[in-house]
């Protein structure tokens, strides 16, 4: 069974793997915008809008609210400490990997 921390970890991954979300991410920070407003600079339809904001909302990255005839999106930068900390783990293994990387090559140029 795929515990709940892992199943979002993967569902923020799946967000973030389309660059049309990762876009609106982006366009929301540091302001709420509506539907509209977000879907605006994007060549496709509300409707497929829409979808992205679903897939971003269950992966918990924006929150929605209705203000009259409107739904505001809020980013929920939160849920990306997640998957920073994931990477986090690797970025460090890279690094270091580079490191010795880099002290081999420097060494063999000297000899």
């Amino acid at each position: 069974m795929v515990n709940s921390s892992s199943a979002q970890l993967d569902a923020v991954f799946h967000a973030l793997s389309d660059a049309t979300r990762r876009s609106i991410l982006r366009d929301i920070t540091g302001t709420s915008k509506t539907v509209g407003e977000i879907a605006r600079p994007y060549r496709m339809s509300l409707a497929a809008v829409s979808k992205h904001l679903n897939v971003l909302e269950r992966a918990r990255l924006i929150e929605r609210e209705r203000r009259g005839s409107h739904q505001v999106v809020h980013l929920h930068a939160r849920t990306l400490k997640s998957a920073a900390r994931w990477l986090q783990f690797y970025e460090a293994f890279w690094g270091n990997r580079l490191g010795n990387l880099k002290t081999l090559l420097e060494g063999a140029e000297d000899g």
